[in-house]
C-alpha cells in the first residue's frame, strides 16, 4: 500500500534527522605534532588573537584580517562596537600601552600563557582599503600591540588591496571591494596561502582541487555545559588531509567571521575560505570552530544563560562571561580541548 503524502513526508523527516546525526561524528584523535596555527576575520580575528595571547605556549603564529588588539573591547559591547570597529573622537581606541599592561597583569595572575611565549611567534595581518565594518587603524593597532612583543621582521600588515569587510581569497567570492553576505571576496589575492606561508614558512604548492574530507564534528563534548550555553554550534567543521591519517601533521584553527556560521551559510567558509589545498600538500589538519546566533535567554528548561549575540560572532567583547579573554574563558576552553583531542596518538 501506498504511503499517503503526510506518512512520506514523516518518513523523510526520519531520514533526515537520522542522516544529521549520523554527520556529526566524534572528533577524531589525529596525532597532531606541535605547531598550531590561528587565524580569523572580523569577530574570528579578534578571537584568534584571544586564543594566541592565551596559549601562546601552544599556538605559535597568527593571521588576522580586520580585527584589532587583544582585549580591545574590554568587557563592553559598546566599545566593541564602536571604539574597536568604526572609533572616532568620542569613540577612540584604547591605548595599546594600556592593553599590553593588562595583558601582563593576566599573565602574572596565570590567565594566560607567559608573555615570553610571544616573542617567536609569527604574525599576519590584512586590512581592506574599502573595508568601513572594521577601519584600518583599528588593524594598525593590533601590529603595534604585537610589535611589543614580537620582534619587528616576524609581524607582516598587508593593506594595499581594495577589499572590502570579507575573507579575501584568489578565485572565489563576490566583488573585492563589497561588504556583503557571505563574506568572501574574490580579490585575486590567496590571503589563506599568504598567511600559512608566513606563519609556517616555504609551503608546497598547493593542491588543484581539495582531496581531503570535510568532516562535521560534534562539539557538545568540548563545551563545559553545552554549546548553545555559550554560543557555540552543536556541530563544527574539520578538514582532514588523505596524507593525516597516520598522525604527524601540524594544525591550524579558522575561525570564521559573524553572520558566517554553519547555521547561516553552512559549509561555505570552511569549503571556500581558501585553506583545504594548501592542507592537503603540506600535512595541515584544519580545525573550523563553529560559533551561532543567539537572541537572549535559553536553552529550556534550567539552567539558562543570556546571551544576546544576533550575528553569531565569536565571544570578544564577554556575552559568555566576565573571563572570556582568558584561558578560563568556555569559548577558548572548548577549542583548547579540540586540540587537545587532536593531538591524541591515532587509534588504530
Amino acid at each position: 500500500m501506498k504511503l499517503l503524502a503526510p506518512a512520506r513526508v514523516v518518513v523523510v523527516l526520519l531520514l533526515l534527522i537520522a542522516c544529521g546525526l549520523r554527520a556529526a561524528e566524534r572528533l577524531p584523535a589525529a596525532g597532531a605534532i606541535a605547531g598550531t596555527t590561528a587565524s580569523g576575520i572580523s569577530s574570528g580575528g579578534y578571537m584568534a588573537v584571544q586564543f594566541h595571547v592565551a596559549h601562546s605556549s601552544v599556538v605559535k603564529g597568527v593571521g588576522v584580517l580586520a580585527a584589532g588588539p587583544y582585549y580591545c573591547a574590554q568587557g563592553s559591547a559598546w566599545a566593541a562596537r564602536y571604539n574597536c570597529m568604526n572609533p572616532g573622537t568620542w569613540t577612540p581606541l584604547p591605548a595599546v600601552g594600556a592593553l599590553t599592561a593588562a595583558t601582563e597583569a593576566l599573565a602574572q595572575a596565570g590567565l594566560l600563557d607567559p608573555t615570553e611565549q610571544l616573542r617567536d611567534a609569527r604574525v599576519w595581518l590584512f586590512s581592506g582599503l574599502s573595508d568601513h565594518t572594521v577601519r584600518p587603524g583599528v588593524t594598525q593597532a593590533l601590529q603595534r600591540y604585537y610589535l611589543a612583543y614580537v620582534p619587528a621582521d616576524r609581524v607582516v600588515l598587508k593593506q594595499d588591496l581594495d577589499a572590502g569587510h570579507a575573507m579575501i581569497t584568489a578565485d572565489h567570492g563576490g566583488v573585492c571591494a563589497a561588504t556583503a553576505a557571505p563574506f568572501i571576496n574574490d580579490c585575486d589575492f590567496d590571503a589563506a596561502g599568504a598567511l600559512l606561508a608566513h606563519l609556517l614558512g616555504p609551503l608546497a604548492t598547493p593542491a588543484g582541487q581539495p582531496a581531503g574530507v570535510l568532516m562535521q564534528f560534534d562539539q557538545r563534548e568540548f563545551a563545559a555545559v553545552s554549546p548553545y550555553a555559550i554560543g557555540m554550534d552543536e556541530t563544527g567543521f574539520l578538514y582532514f588531509p588523505q596524507a593525516c591519517r597516520a598522525g604527524g601533521c601540524r594544525i591550524h584553527v579558522a575561525f570564521h567571521g559573524c553572520r558566517q556560521g554553519r547555521e547561516t551559510i553552512g559549509d561555505a567558509y570552511s569549503r571556500h575560505a581558501g585553506y583545504n589545498r594548501w592542507a592537503d600538500s603540506n600535512r595541515i589538519i584544519v580545525l573550523y570552530p563553529q560559533a551561532i546566533a543567539r537572541y537572549g535567554w535559553g536553552p529550556w528548561p534550567w539552567p539558562s544563560s543570556y546571551v544576546f549575540n544576533p550575528n553569531g560572532c565569536w565571544d570578544w567583547w564577554g556575552y559568555s562571561g566576565t573571563d572570556y579573554h582568558t584561558k578560563r574563558a568556555p569559548q577558548i576552553r572548548a577549542v583548547k580541548a579540540m586540540l587537545d583531542r587532536l593531538a591524541e596518538p591515532v587509534r588504530e
